[in-house]
């Protein structure tokens, strides 16, 4: 994996199984993180009950080195620009 001229970047992607918008959201981190060379992982809030308490009315929830990106729908643009700051 590449690493972006800013430094290796981590985009966290917190969702559940059968969640369509996770599933979207899913397919612009894999993009993005691909063309930044950003490192992306996924939490379940099922898996995880401090997670669930916090985001189970935004999932999917996006955050970009720990702290909160955007939830619900991701822009491409917003988060490759959050990448290459």
């Amino acid at each position: 994996m590449s690493t972006s001229t800013t430094g290796s970047r981590t985009v966290t992607l917190i969702g559940k199984p059968g969640c369509h918008l996770c599933d979207e959201a899913r397919a612009v981190v894999e993009k993005v993180a691909a063309e930044t060379g950003a490192a992306v992982e996924e939490r379940d809030i099922l898996c995880d009950r401090e997670l669930y308490d916090r985001y189970w009315e935004q999932i999917p929830v996006v955050l970009v080195d720990g702290e909160q990106h955007t939830f619900w729908r991701v822009d491409e643009r917003r988060l490759r620009a959050a990448l290459t700051d």
